[in-house]
């Protein structure tokens, strides 16, 4: 498995072959990706912004995420990564977007959302995306991990333009 940093290196090459520009919302991963982005040197030539919307009135204030869909599906549901997602893209200068929202333990359960349940939204050449995946391991691990596949799979969807 490729490291975040790898990852993150090739999606920056990948847009700034396009001319296109990357805004990130994160919960859950709490600026990881933003993290993986900018150790690469240049990374401001397709990196626009990062949120991290922790709370829930941080997703509202800062994403215009309405309260009433958080209360609905829940901080860590597609719909919500969704409309991170669409947040990010929205509040920035970036032509595409990605997002991470979960549970990364070791506690946090609720039934049917365990801990390492990941919800991730991706707007790519205007199509959104999402996926919930659930993974294993401690804390880090899981935050490492969501970092790695949002940006794996960001990568994929850009070289499908």
């Amino acid at each position: 498995m490729q490291n975040a940093i790898e990852l993150a290196t090739k999606v920056g090459e990948e847009l700034k072959s396009r001319k296109l520009i990357l805004s990130i919302a994160e919960s859950c991963t709490g600026g990881g990706v933003a993290h993986a982005i900018t150790e690469i040197a240049g990374s401001s030539e397709w990196f626009d912004c990062g949120f991290v919307t922790y709370s829930n009135s941080s997703k509202t204030e800062l994403l215009d995420i309405p309260a009433a869909l958080i209360a609905q599906h829940g901080a860590v549901s597609e719909e919500i990564a969704a409309a991170m997602a669409q947040g990010a893209l929205a509040n920035s200068e970036a032509h595409l977007s990605l997002s991470t929202t979960g549970i990364a333990g070791p506690t946090g359960a609720v039934p049917g959302k365990p801990v390492g349940t990941i919800c991730f939204g991706w707007v790519v050449g205007g199509i959104p995306h999402t996926e919930r995946l659930v993974f294993a391991g401690d804390r880090k691990s899981v935050r490492e991990q969501t970092v790695v596949h949002a940006l794996d799979k960001l990568l994929r969807y850009i070289k499908e333009l």
